[in-house]
């Protein structure tokens, strides 16, 4: 399946002068790792993650991009902005960005595309509310954020983004999909991006769960055909945490 893809969403927590350090103890911690580790960091994190992950395995990515390249967007960060400091991943379409900042459907397709134009690796999110699993919509719901996140993008870019399975009901709240409920998700996708490529395309895309994955739970949940690496939120600014975790996916 797709390659294997560990990436710690920090989401607003450690300072600037914390991050160099940390990142160095990534590292460290997770030194002959046979998937992609990547940290992504705040904004204002981003020059220091750089720098300390230089000469290191470890990837940097930023938690969101402006779908424009330049304007009068206050507050917003461009993916050229991303690229200029060395950055090679960028979220697109958190939950949390759709729930408090209005993301939409549309706006995560044309922040996909711009993030693949520069060059930027996208992971980009979907997922379902605990009401929506309840009335047994979840592929459904599943089914239009991916077609409408990837609408008017070739296959030989769509291979590229990294899809993040992360159910709403199980993010930041410490209850977790049962690697049974992840794998039937991840899979359906699997399928509906069969369906808009081909089988080959879907054998390929990297798809990961996010959702509360931690040191205790991520080898059952890794160990599922279908999930090939986790978005890891509060167990990612632990180091020994997060190593477990990126092991786990070797």
């Amino acid at each position: 399946m797709g390659k294997y893809i560990i990436a710690g969403n920090w989401k607003m927590n450690k300072l600037p002068s914390e991050t160099y350090d940390f990142v160095k103890e990534v590292a460290a911690a997770t030194e002959g790792a046979k998937c992609e580790v990547v940290c992504c960091t705040p904004y204002v994190c981003l020059a220091e993650a750089v720098k300390a992950a230089k000469d290191t395995h470890v990837k940097i990515g930023a938690e969101n991009l402006h779908f424009e390249d330049k304007g009068a967007f206050t507050g917003e960060v461009s993916a050229d902005m991303l690229v200029d400091l060395g950055v090679d991943y960028v979220i697109i379409g958190h939950s949390e960005r759709r729930q408090y900042f209005a993301e939409t459907d549309e706006t995560v397709n044309l922040k996909t595309k711009k993030a693949l134009e520069k060059g930027l690796i996208p992971i980009v999110c979907v997922g379902e509310s605990l009401e929506e699993r309840e009335a047994g919509i979840t592929m459904d719901l599943i089914a239009i954020q991916v077609k409408k996140a990837f609408a008017g993008i070739e296959a030989a870019d769509a291979k590229k983004v990294v899809i993040a399975y992360e159910p709403i009901w199980a993010i930041g709240t410490g209850k977790t999909a049962t690697a049974e409920q992840a794998q039937e998700v991840c899979e359906g996708i699997r399928k509906i991006f069969a369906e808009l490529y081909c089988d080959k395309c879907a054998a390929e895309v990297t798809i990961q769960y996010g959702g509360s994955m931690n040191a205790g739970n991520a080898a059952e949940l890794l160990a599922k055909n279908d999930i090939d690496g986790g978005l890891i939120g509060g167990a990612s600014l632990k180091s020994a945490d997060f190593a477990v975790i990126v092991k786990a996916a070797q």
